[in-house]
């Protein structure tokens, strides 16, 4: 019943997306981090014992994540087959963000539309890391479509990636390796020694499926009939312009299918970052590149999703065969 599950959680995930109020593991993740970060930082006060202090906050997370969900889901299916199908599709469905990171990123569109700039400031601050208080409408909606690349990485593609490797559990364990890094992950002075172990291993854990959603937008920017070849070329080329060896993948495949730049200096946390350009200015990016955006990331989520199917059923095939 494992495809079954798949298909079943990335439909919830469609249509429900992330309900505020639901139980979900990464609040609990982000829980476990603030404990031991504080733990931590109680037991270490150099930089080079909070180095190992992260590091082991590190394994403790990813390691209780892992081990819990493969626990909870044994134990559901040794009551019952369909109360372990009901637990996996439950975990399958929280790892998937890709109808919240659509409801973001519309709620930022809907407040450049209709609302004030203070208001698109405000809601684009809930999901960058960067100072919003000062940007014009074009720097917001390049927030925006950089925001929307970047997660379709971590929200849908690697989530499913580790689907196929290890099953719900490995996914869970991935989950908190990523959100170890959007918590502590940064390289200014309160985090730089005790998040560089998160930082480190969250690129590792992205390494493939970064590399996998340059092709996975392209052939999305052709489905929607956008300019794919570029998409192509330029996600490439651009691929190390980001301080994260990850992140340009995503981000220049949309800058080239769109015809817009993306990338350039921004502020963070009271600090100028001088970041390179990403892609070509063929034209002004606009309000509207936030919907085709969000276009090439459900079509993307969709042809990952069908692909690694299609690849387990292959592998399920060869050794059964």
């Amino acid at each position: 019943m494992t495809l079954l599950a798949w298909f079943t959680a990335w439909l919830l995930d469609r249509w429900l997306g992330d309900p505020p109020h639901w139980p979900h593991p990464v609040r609990w993740i982000g829980a476990l981090i603030n404990l031991t970060q504080r733990l931590v930082r109680k037991a270490c006060k150099r930089e080079a014992t909070l180095k190992i202090g992260g590091g082991v906050m590190w394994l403790v997370v990813v390691g209780t994540t892992g081990g819990v969900a493969w626990g909870l889901l044994a134990l559901a299916r040794a009551i019952h087959p369909w109360i372990g199908f009901g637990v996996e599709v439950w975990m399958i469905y929280t790892l998937l963000a890709a109808r919240c990171l659509d409801d973001s990123a519309r709620a930022v569109e809907n407040a450049q539309r209709h609302g004030t700039l203070a208001e698109s400031r405000e809601k684009l601050s809930w999901i960058v890391g960067r100072d919003t208080s000062a940007l014009e409408p074009a720097q917001i909606s390049r927030a925006v479509v950089e925001t929307v690349a970047e997660n379709t990485v971590d929200g849908v593609i690697a989530p499913l990636f580790f689907l196929l490797i290890g099953g719900a559990p490995l996914a869970m364990a991935y989950k908190a390796v990523n959100t170890l890094d959007s918590m502590v992950g940064y390289k200014h002075e309160k985090y730089r020694a005790i998040g560089m172990v998160s930082a480190r291993m969250d690129d590792v854990a992205n390494y493939l499926p970064a590399r996998l959603s340059w092709l996975l937008l392209t052939a999305a920017a052709w489905l929607c009939r956008f300019d794919a070849k570029r998409a192509f070329r330029l996600g490439f080329r651009d691929r190390r312009n980001h301080s994260s060896p990850n992140c340009a993948w995503p981000e220049a495949t949309v800058a080239g299918a769109l015809g817009v730049r993306l990338g350039g200096p921004n502020d963070y946390f009271g600090q100028r970052v001088d970041k390179p350009w990403i892609g070509d200015e063929h034209r002004a990016i606009h309000i509207d590149d936030i919907s085709r955006t969000l276009k090439l990331m459900w079509v993307a989520s969709t042809l990952a999703l069908i692909l690694f199917a299609l690849v387990h059923i292959a592998l399920a095939g060869t050794f059964t065969g």
